[in-house]
């Protein structure tokens, strides 16, 4: 890019704008103000940046109207960050001349909507846009800020609701604190925290934190500590929704500090599971995931397989989604479509635990100026939408970035370094608009266990949508305690399947259509029963139509997850039984559940599976396990089972 010093000379020299000047004839006739100002060039040229603030002056003092003097005092200012007095030093050069150098009105323009002067910006992008000849670098820069100085104006006359509440001395402290993750249930809070730390080349490091929730209030924030917290920098998380899976980025691990924490680039990501309270040795997700390239700013969606992230493989800060397959194997990533990434930079993604609404950070789209923060839902093909900006005064001229949106999507948080703050980045809570919140969710929470002994289990939970039979979530309880939570987005009917090796699986069903939150989830503990004989599990996702004994097809997928329990253990032998109400004679509704019991056993069969394996019965009204006298007790009497009868 042409310096602006050397564009001014080519400008005076007649270059775009056949000025008939030459680069002796500057606007002062003061002798003692062009020696002051070409001593003034030549310090700024060799970067001694005091003495060239020195000689522009001087020049100044002794020409007021010298022009070429405010204009390189300006591009000073611009080079050494000082915007305000940047902004001043254009202003008199084109208050002196306001044709001579139209350049200075994009310059100017730059500065003050990098400030959150919109509407200044605006009228002078439009200036610089008036003349006949400008470079064609700075026409489609300024044709671009307009778009995002129209937006602006408008934004501002329409501010959104937001009133951030710092979320107090527990968490934030006089350091940065940043990178907030946040559970299902509200009930731990990670981030990081950068702390000071002079065995560092940098004299910081980067370490995890985390607080747990009493009462409403936050409790005073710990070190995550050993394995994960190590010497080197820990930094961008992101938290599963069960708080029991840790995806964090390590950049120092090119050459390998321990067998878990060798990468592949500057910066890889890694992955820990917990086992009880304690955290698994982190391992790099490895190739194709990690690379040669930049990978961070992880997002590990709730139905825990989709993980998004920011990388440069493609020459440029964008983001990229994996998924892993039922082996446990990421696949390669792909780029997010081109109505999300753009040419600039895209990152902080997060995606909400309703697995359709995804916020990310940008200085691409249209939008404020720096960082700004937008949303984007998936439709009904899949297809991300437009993204949409959050508005003012969410978004500034600043940086905005960090964000994290709770499950119910009522609260979000951010980093901000407020000066009401406790110095440097702190976290803050704020209630987000109604317009820009996710689908709603709510969740399962409880722990597995052994149903003859008690003992707390690792298992395997699959949430699977019935209408499209798509898995919505795959998960695992907490290895050490047997802890889980599933989030359950709502306005579906979910099938709900836990299975261990060695037991039979557990079935429920979730029919969340309307609308549901997390003010209200499902705690509920779930027992396994070992196989063994005479053992029964209730079937709560097969489906008939009223009087009929006609498979809807719904039910597919728990009768998969049968067929794929009887092929793994192929000794097995069941008997899958029919119960209905009391509605109707009992003769009648024996005969269907016998033909609804069948119905079962010849989709099994059909199947693959051997009939000896297989025997079917209708019980009718005989076998209650709910009272007939309400609606709910009738449905839950209304049911299909098995039974294992034969392990030999």
């Amino acid at each position: 890019m042409i310096k602006k010093a050397v564009l001014l000379i080519l400008i005076i020299l007649g270059f775009n704008f056949s000025i008939n000047l030459s680069a002796q004839e500057l606007s002062s006739k003061s002798k003692k103000a062009i020696k002051a100002y070409e001593a003034g060039e030549t310090a700024f040229r060799f970067q001694d940046y005091p003495n060239a603030e020195m000689f522009f002056k001087q020049s100044i003092e002794l020409d007021p109207v010298f022009f070429e003097a405010w204009v390189m005092l300006g591009e000073l200012y611009e080079k050494t960050k000082i915007d305000s007095s940047a902004i001043d030093a254009y202003r008199h050069a084109l208050a002196i001349d306001s044709v001579i150098y139209p350049s200075a009105y994009y310059f100017l323009a730059e500065l003050e909507f990098g400030t959150g002067q919109y509407q200044s910006a605006l009228d002078h992008f439009e200036k610089f846009l008036s003349f006949d000849k400008i470079p064609r670098v700075y026409e489609a820069k300024t044709k671009k800020q307009l778009l995002n100085c129209y937006f602006a104006v408008e934004a501002i006359k329409n501010p959104v609701p937001f009133d951030p509440v710092n979320l107090g001395h527990n968490i934030n402290t006089e350091l940065n604190e940043y990178f907030p993750c946040l559970t299902a249930d509200k009930q731990v809070l990670l981030f990081t925290r950068l702390l000071n730390d002079k065995a560092s080349f940098t004299g910081r490091q980067e370490d995890f934190y985390v607080s747990t929730r009493k009462n409403h209030e936050w409790n005073p924030a710990k070190n995550i500590g050993p394995p994960i917290n190590t010497y080197y920098n820990e930094g961008a998380p992101t938290l599963s929704v069960d708080g029991n899976v840790l995806i964090f980025t390590a950049c120092e691990s090119v050459n390998g500090y321990g067998a878990n924490r060798s990468g592949f680039g500057r910066c890889d990501l890694f992955i820990s599971g917990k086992n009880g309270d304690n955290w698994t040795a982190p391992r790099n997700l490895g190739i194709p995931v990690s690379s040669r390239y930049w990978e961070s700013q992880p997002s590990l969606s709730a139905d825990g397989r989709t993980l998004y992230f920011v990388s440069n493989r493609d020459d440029d800060y964008d983001i990229y989604v994996t998924i892993q397959d039922d082996d446990g194997v990421w696949s390669e990533p792909e780029m997010l479509g081109g109505n999300i990434n753009t040419e600039g930079y895209e990152g902080s993604v997060f995606i909400h635990p309703d697995n359709q609404t995804l916020y990310f950070s940008s200085d691409g789209h249209v939008g404020m100026g720096g960082m700004d923060i937008y949303y984007t839902r998936r439709d009904s093909l899949g297809n991300w939408g437009e993204p949409i900006n959050l508005g003012y005064p969410i978004n500034t001229h600043k940086d905005e970035n960090s964000i994290l949106i709770s499950a119910d999507g009522s609260l979000a948080m951010f980093a901000s370094d407020r000066e009401e703050g406790f110095g440097g980045l702190d976290l803050y809570g704020f209630n987000l608009y109604e317009a820009a919140r996710p689908q709603f969710v709510t969740y399962l929470k409880g722990t597995v266990y052994d149903e003859t002994n008690g003992q707390k289990l690792e298992a395997r939970f699959d949430l699977t949508d019935l209408k499209t039979g798509e898995i919505a979530v795959r998960s695992f309880s907490n290895k050490g305690n047997g802890e889980f939570l599933v989030c359950l987005p709502t306005d579906r009917d979910y099938a709900l399947n836990v299975s261990r090796e060695g037991y039979l699986f557990y079935s429920e069903n979730f029919n969340l259509n309307g609308i549901h939150s997390t003010s209200n989830p499902f705690l509920k503990d779930i027992p396994l029963k070992p196989i063994r004989l005479g053992e029964k599990v209730i079937l709560r996702n097969i489906f008939f139509e009223t009087d009929m004994f006609d498979l809807k097809p719904e039910s597919q997928v728990e009768l998969q997850k049968l067929i794929d329990l009887l092929n793994k253990n192929p000794e097995l032998k069941i008997e899958i039984s029919g119960h209905t109400d009391n509605v109707g004679t009992p003769e009648y509704n024996l005969e269907l559940s016998k033909n609804r019991a069948k119905a079962v056993n010849d989709y099994l069969v059909d199947n693959g599976i051997d009939q000896a394996r297989l025997l079917y019965k209708g019980y009718g009204e005989s076998e209650p396990i709910d009272t007939n006298d309400t609606e709910t007790g009738k449905a839950n009497n209304r049911r299909t089972e098995f039974k294992v009868i034969s392990q030999d």
